[in-house]
């Protein structure tokens, strides 16, 4: 199975944490296939704080979904994750936005992630790794962008992680 992880950072060292977070994400048992989207910055949305620095990584997996969602939520703790109020500023945020075709939704987990298809600071970087990936009842990820297109974000670095571990989409 193939799914999508948005990654996001606004308090203590957020290029770090996103590295850290991709090496966590390499090192789940199965995983396969990793790569990872170019680096973004975008300005909180519906909050205040520091401006956030964003990507994509698109994973293989045999998880189901809610036991990668656990997983996600083990490494978010682990770089001190916090859940005071709803968007809050966070050390790690790790969102799984599609986990294939997958369509559910509960206390716990909604696929399609809910608001994926309006934040520019997901369809960016997914559009690099994907952008004629359907998202179940919005359409394409290439055919959601102009509705975005007045969010401020910055694409920043096509090469953030390490050499050694870097698994980035060829353009």
């Amino acid at each position: 199975m193939r799914g999508y992880i948005g990654l996001g950072a606004n308090l203590g060292e957020p290029l770090v944490a996103l590295r850290e977070a991709v090496q966590s994400l390499r090192g789940l048992d199965g995983a396969r296939g990793l790569r990872a989207s170019s680096l973004y910055r975008s300005a909180p949305v519906d909050a205040s704080g520091p401006d956030y620095l964003n990507a994509v990584v698109e994973l293989e997996g045999e998880w189901a979904p809610a036991a990668l969602l656990a997983q996600l939520h083990a490494i978010e703790r682990a770089h001190g994750r916090e859940r005071p109020w709803r968007n809050a500023p966070r050390t790690l945020d790790l969102d799984l936005l599609l986990w294939g075709q997958t369509c559910c939704d509960s206390p716990e987990l909604t696929l399609p992630h809910p608001r994926l298809h309006l934040r520019a600071f997901v369809l960016q970087p997914l559009a690099e790794l994907a952008p004629g990936l359907r998202i179940p009842g919005h359409g394409t990820v290439e055919s959601l962008l102009p509705a975005v297109q007045d969010q401020a974000i910055e694409r920043l670095d096509r090469a953030w992680l390490p050499p050694a571990a870097s698994t980035r989409a060829s353009f």
